[in-house]
């Protein structure tokens, strides 16, 4: 089993690379569909979905657009319940399609959060497209339109998500062991 180590906490690898790209482009291949002959906006949630927005795009074959937009909500491996918004939205979605890239849902706090703050303005439809949920955490309730996975509430670094601002840079998802 390969193992991660980063600052006091050590890794297994849950979910290697090659699933992780095969469960993309199912969800790329979801969007391709239902979006078909319109022009979505990608609108990915800094800093963790930059990897799978990344990837999920080069799979979309739509004419798109994508704008970013950081939030957060975490402090250290625990969610801290509030959400700050840290960078606004710079593209005009009256009237779009939007599609909104998260790397994990957990609470569900910051995803209610935003997308409330996109209803004021104006889209035509909002969905959400997350690489990771961890149902058995959520707090609100959410119309999670596409997915690649369905964890446990264990806590998680690689392909994009971070522990401290470490592990980001990883192929593989990790999950923690002590």
């Amino acid at each position: 089993m390969e193992t991660l180590q980063i600052k006091d906490k050590k890794f297994a690898v849950s979910i290697p690379e090659a699933e992780i790209l095969e469960q993309v482009r199912r969800v790329a291949g979801e969007i391709n569909r239902d979006f078909a002959g319109r022009e979505p906006v990608f609108l990915a949630v800094l800093n963790g979905s930059f990897v799978f927005a990344a990837d999920l795009l080069r799979e979309v074959k739509l004419p798109s657009q994508i704008s970013f937009i950081k939030l957060a909500s975490y402090e250290g491996t625990a969610s801290s319940g509030a959400v700050k918004e840290l960078v606004g939205l710079n593209t005009d979605i009256a009237g779009r399609d939007v599609i909104i890239v998260e790397d994990i849902i957990d609470s569900g706090l910051t995803m209610e959060y935003l997308t409330g703050l996109l209803a004021q303005r104006h889209p035509h439809s909002v969905s959400v497209c997350t690489l990771l949920l961890k149902p058995g955490n959520l707090k609100v309730n959410l119309d999670i339109r596409y997915k690649c996975f369905s964890i446990p509430n264990d806590f998680i670094v690689g392909y994009g998500l971070d522990y401290d601002g470490y592990g980001r840079n990883t192929r593989d998802i990790y999950t923690v062991v002590d």
